[in-house]
């Protein structure tokens, strides 16, 4: 038996650097991995790790010229040519190189690059650990790497994670994303629960995993922890699971119940500041639900009026933030501190204009105030309201007696013949006495039809009229002043929609209400002179707001009003309203978690295809809701009764002018030109 040809390795040797050059054989041409500054700053930390391919240069008889020319490993040596260039490293410095001389140059530049195998990730962090175990800090870790503390951490985090899910990565059971997603939550067992259910589960995506993994935590982005504060939680020894590896709004809280504790004893804190106002009573909640307040009257303080100190102040304000402006208008971009300056003065000018709201001494005997959390995180406290036990005996214009009955009966007694007589009649009537009640009635009977006739040739005065009747139904609460019998109804919401109040058309239109009544007049009978002396854009734009008010296209099970709700849909055409647009999204709360799978799945295959409607059709409901929360997100779905339908174009009508004779005529000759004589009505 012939035994095997014994190998013979190239030759190894150092070379100066200055007789080493470049092949133009390097199969290496686009720039790829670590950059050649990187890599001279790991040289001159670590030396040269790896020995450079060479092979001699030869003379045109074969001879060699002392001269090297590098087929692989080119980055190398541009790493050493920089440090020459700095001056870091001599020119003729030996540099460890395998000598070849077999085979062809290429070869040797593709052989070194594709045989190499990379790293894999796990083994990439496990060193990171062990660099960590050995006292090596984050910081000192990246730079000897050059990639940012943040990676490290990262890699730190995926290194910590389950023994039994790294060994599942390693055979390539799990991938590196669904690894990352377990970092959440760094309890092992509860790790391993996850990836054990998972196995029975069609799909495992990241997010199904970061779910189950932080059920039952509160996200740190939630109102509650944004009021408490998520470093006085800490400080409470509540913990918080963080996502290094996607946005995660500050993270979950751990401890919900650590979390309630703090809020109410916040609450209560804030509160007492409030009762020291004076309020007859104070109610704390969380979140209080939308309409709470709607069968309470509410009583409008009056802002306090800066001090003369305070206008001092605020008009050196403005005429500081008005020059700077002037003064850098041309600039495309501020400079730095100009900008924080004018940040500055905004903050300054707004808190002055923040007025705190006063009210009358008797206000607070009889109204209360709501303490709870807004959707930001910050205190919102909702002050001067009136419970309908507290409400004081308001005298009104109505006798309770004779409330419904016809007018003309007043004073009046009908004989046996039908015809109504004077209850009294004073026959020495010395021209005193006032003038009875159904006199007074017959004449203003006559002035009623009178104004009625005045008023509708006056349509500008009708308008105001009009508004005057709206604005003092739907802002005042005994708001009587008016002679226009426009009673406009403003249906109220609130236990029909959970979450309507973080809805931005729900916080516009609200708004609109609140800065409107603090524009009008405190007590109605002062409403007419001010609505009289606003400019018409205002009053316009009044009395929109007022009409929106009283638009309501609800669909209610007990009460079916199709015509209504046709009404509703020109009127939405019209307008051009889109549900996705104005700000509504299908979520668990708000449709998802109150339909059917089968509905589920009709929505995500609508707005995202069969594919994902597919992937997720075999999830357990809960899982189903959170996965079609997640696709259908940004996908501007809608459900049916949130749909505009488009108008419906009607036929072109003919169009008719008038012509000298009466008659009127079609634009368009007509085919038997005979004109359409209009008879008046007798």
């Amino acid at each position: 038996m012939t035994s095997p040809k014994k190998i013979t390795l190239s030759a190894s040797r150092d070379i100066p650097f200055n007789k080493l050059v470049l092949s133009q054989s390097n199969v290496r041409k686009v720039k790829a991995g670590v950059s050649i500054e990187e890599l001279a700053e790991d040289i001159a930390r670590r030396t040269l790790l790896s020995s450079i391919t060479v092979r001699p240069v030869l003379d045109d008889e074969g001879a060699e010229t002392g001269i090297f020319e590098i087929p692989a490993g080119g980055r190398r040596y541009r790493a050493l040519e920089l440090l020459v260039k700095q001056r870091r490293l001599n020119k003729t410095a030996p540099v460890p190189c395998i000598v070849r001389t077999d085979g062809l140059a290429e070869e040797d530049s593709l052989a070194e690059n594709i045989q190499r195998a990379p790293l894999h990730p796990l083994d990439q962090f496990r060193a990171f650990q062990a660099m960590c175990e050995k006292g090596k800090s984050e910081e000192e870790i990246a730079a000897a790497f050059f990639v940012s503390a943040s990676v490290v951490k990262q890699r730190l985090k995926l290194a910590a994670v389950s023994a039994t899910l790294l060994d599942a990565y390693a055979e390539e059971e799990m991938t590196l994303d669904q690894l990352m997603a377990f970092t959440v939550n760094p309890d092992h067992e509860r790790q391993e629960q996850v990836w054990e259910a998972l196995k029975q589960h069609y799909s495992k995506q990241p997010y199904e995993i970061r779910r189950m993994l932080t059920e039952g935590a509160v996200r740190a982005s939630d109102r509650r922890a944004q009021f408490v504060g998520l470093d006085n939680y800490v400080e409470a020894d509540g913990e918080v699971l963080r996502d290094l590896f996607q946005t995660d709004d500050g993270g979950w809280l751990q401890d919900a119940a650590l979390l309630e504790t703090m809020v109410t004893e916040k609450l209560n804190e804030e509160a007492e500041a409030i009762r020291a106002e004076g309020w007859k009573w104070i109610e704390l909640c969380t979140d209080f639900p939308y309409g709470h307040t709607y069968d309470l009257r509410h009583i409008r303080g009056e802002a306090e009026p800066m001090s003369e100190e305070e206008e001092q102040t605020y008009t050196a304000l403005k005429a500081e933030y008005e020059k700077l402006e002037d003064d850098y208008a041309k600039v495309d971009e501020l400079p730095e501190e100009i900008d924080e300056r004018l940040g500055k003065i905004e903050t300054a000018m707004e808190a002055l204009q923040d007025r705190p709201i006063r009210f009358e001494a008797g206000d607070y005997a009889i109204a209360g105030a709501f303490v709870s959390i807004d959707s930001s995180g910050g205190l919102r406290v909702e002050r001067g309201y009136v419970r309908p036990e507290d409400e004081p005996v308001v005298e009104t214009d109505v006798d309770p007696e004779n409330d419904g009955a016809d007018p003309m009966s007043h004073d009046e007694a009908v004989d046996g013949t039908g015809q109504a007589t004077d209850l009294e009649k004073d026959e020495d009537d010395d021209g005193t006495k006032p003038l009875s009640d159904r006199l007074v009635c017959d004449l203003t009977v006559h002035r009623t039809m009178a104004l009625r006739n005045a008023l509708a040739s006056d349509p500008e005065l009708a308008r105001l009229a009009c508004l005057h009747a709206m604005v003092l139904s739907l802002f005042y609460h005994y708001g009587q002043d008016s002679c226009v019998e426009i009673t406009p109804k403003s249906t109220q919401f609130g236990a029909q929609a959970e979450g309507l109040a973080d809805m931005p058309y729900v916080q516009s239109i609200d708004l609109g209400i609140e800065t409107w009544a603090g524009n009008l007049p405190k007590e109605p009978e002062d409403l007419w002179e001010v609505l009289a002396e606003w400019d018409s854009d205002s009053r316009d734009a009044l009395f929109a707001h007022c009409v929106a008010m009283t638009v309501n296209a609800v669909q209610e099970p007990h009460y079916r009003k199709p015509r209504q709700i046709a009404h509703a849909d020109v009127l939405a055409g019209t307008l051009g309203l889109d549900m996705a647009k104005a700000g509504w999204t299908p979520t668990a709360d708000s449709y998802l978690g109150r339909v059917t799978k089968a509905q589920i799945l009709a929505a995500v295959r609508e707005a995202k295809g069969d594919k994902d409607a597919d992937r997720i059709a075999g999830f357990k409901k809960p899982d189903m809701v959170e996965a079609a929360e997640e696709l259908l997100a940004g996908s501007d779905w809608l459900p049916e009764p949130l749909r505009t339908p488009p108008l419906v174009e009607q036929p072109d009508e003919p169009e008719f002018e008038i012509v000298d004779d009466g008659d009127i005529a079609p634009d368009a000759e007509p085919a038997d030109d005979k004109a359409v004589a209009l008879e008046a009505a007798e």
